[in-house]
């Protein structure tokens, strides 16, 4: 396991030797300490993926060229995925079937974007039409620069490559700041890069603290865009730090998305689907359906179907076969989750199944995976994201009033509606106020499709092309090509 920073080519120490534990949320034991950077760790990694833009040439570089790049990196997490999807596992606790499909799905990201660096180099410009002809204009698309990323901890390598892959493909040069819980399978990715000879400071990566190393990305005014993922309030503070150097920003924020079951769904499939959008990855993913609004007339028939099935989940270390839920990331968000449940309780929620510990887990995070009902419309539970494996569900009589539950948010990231009504699932998929919005299912995630959120969720988009446009500005270029002197002054 790689333990040291990556700045322009090289494995370093942090400049003061800071370090930072990384423990197995399973088993609760330290498995690596990493460097912990500092503010001038940071500077002088903004600096290396400067020169790599302004000097070394990595922009100008064809679309096809950095494209044999992206899709020697994909090689190489390809060629150790069993490797990395175990080493995901201790680190942030997810089951190893779903670890395995992030990292796929990682390669799978530095495909697809090389494909869209090549096509840069097939549409490098588009013409404008003009209602002067003395002059021709053009719009073309360039890099933005030097971009600092800052990704969260329940999706290391994914993340990672959702932020690398565009902004590689773009031309950009990037520094990279993983969360501090699960930060070595971005060292491995800056293993693979370097095998895979990318340029020296065209990749940076960074490990430490958010408060330290992250500000310091945020800050720096050799930065020109930030692109973060992780909670509202932190996406409110870069905002903010961004306006000071009129920074470029795409922020992917927090959620609590809806999910509406009509009476004519089948129970079955929306309970599977209820339960893949909220416990997958212990229901700490930012687009989950933690708020399912289920039509009276097969309310209660639902419920207990879904607290039967829950009542079945498999808890347990995620590299035991079988396992499907596996512990939260860390103490911290364990203590977190506990107290949201005992929160909605309070406030008059019923615990319909779980919010306690498991028998026979002495050590780890686990919790057992929760339904709430009853659960008050202004209460925390309901308003507030918790990001863990915790759902609340409660009836509704009116297409209407779905619509309007599910819309009264803050937030606006994803939301999801079941019928075999096409008509009617088309329509109310059409009112959501969402980014994301899921028909008959629930989080699915495709790398050619855009992500992003409404209202609080966040700005910009990521993934698919739009993932890409994240990266590039659009100059003007216009010339005046009439044989004609102007003649406005000299006559």
């Amino acid at each position: 396991m790689r333990s040291e920073l990556y700045i322009d080519g090289k494995w370093v120490k942090s400049l003061k030797g800071g370090v930072c534990e990384v423990i197995n949320p399973a088993t609760e034991e330290v498995i690596q300490t990493i460097a912990a950077a500092t503010a001038e760790d940071v500077d002088i990694a903004v600096r290396a993926a400067r020169r790599a833009f302004d000097q070394d040439g990595w922009p100008k570089l064809s679309g096809g060229q950095r494209a044999k790049y992206l899709r020697a990196i994909a090689d190489g997490i390809r060629a150790r995925q069993a490797e990395i999807a175990r080493l995901e596992v201790i680190d942030n606790g997810k089951p190893l079937p779903e670890a395995d499909w992030d990292i796929a799905d990682a390669a799978g990201c530095f495909d697809f974007y090389a494909g869209l660096a090549e096509q840069l180099d097939n549409n490098p410009e588009e013409v404008i039409s003009l209602a002067d002809d003395r002059f021709v204009s053009k719009a073309v698309k360039e890099p933005i620069g030097v971009a600092g990323a800052i990704i969260p901890w329940n999706y290391p390598l994914l993340m990672a490559a959702w932020k690398v892959a565009p902004a590689l493909a773009a031309g950009c040069t990037i520094v990279l700041k993983p969360a501090e819980l699960t930060s070595l399978t971005a060292l491995e990715l800056a293993a693979i890069a370097d095998e895979a000879g990318l340029p020296p400071g065209v990749l940076n990566i960074l490990t430490g603290s958010g408060s330290i190393a992250g500000q310091a990305i945020i800050d720096h005014k050799g930065v020109d865009k930030l692109a973060f993922t992780g909670s509202g309030p932190v996406g409110s503070k870069i905002m903010a730090a961004a306006a000071r150097d009129i920074k470029r920003v795409s922020l992917e924020l927090g959620g609590k998305s809806p999910f509406v079951v009509f009476e004519d769904a089948d129970i079955d499939a929306a309970v599977e689907w209820i339960m893949f959008g909220i416990f997958w990855n212990q229901g700490q993913v930012c687009s989950a359906t933690s708020r399912v609004l289920v039509h009276q007339d097969i309310y209660e028939r639902l419920l207990a179907r879904l607290v039967e099935e829950t009542g079945k989940i498999r808890i347990g270390n995620g590299l035991d076969d079988g396992v499907l839920l596996g512990p939260l990331v860390s103490k911290r968000q364990y203590e977190q989750v506990v107290a949201a449940i005992e929160g909605a309780r309070k406030a008059g929620a019923t615990i319909a199944c779980g919010g306690t510990r498991p028998e026979g887990f002495d050590k780890g995070y686990y919790l057992r995976p929760t339904v709430l009902t009853d659960v008050p419309l202004d209460s925390e539970a309901w308003v507030e994201e918790i990001f863990g494996p915790v759902v609340c569900i409660r009836p509704f009589e009116s297409e209407a009033e779905a619509i309007e539950l599910a819309n009264d948010s803050r937030f606006g990231l994803a939301a999801a509606v079941m019928s075999k009504d096409d008509s009617r699932a088309e329509r109310v998929a059409a009112a959501f106020r969402a980014g994301i919005v899921w028909i008959n299912c629930s989080q699915p995630t495709f790398t050619e499709a855009p992500w992003g959120g409404y209202k609080e969720s966040g700005i910009g988009r990521e993934l698919g092309r739009w993932g890409l446009e994240n990266y590039l500005e659009t100059k003007q270029i216009t010339k005046y090509v009439s044989d004609k002197p102007w003649g406005w002054y000299i006559k």
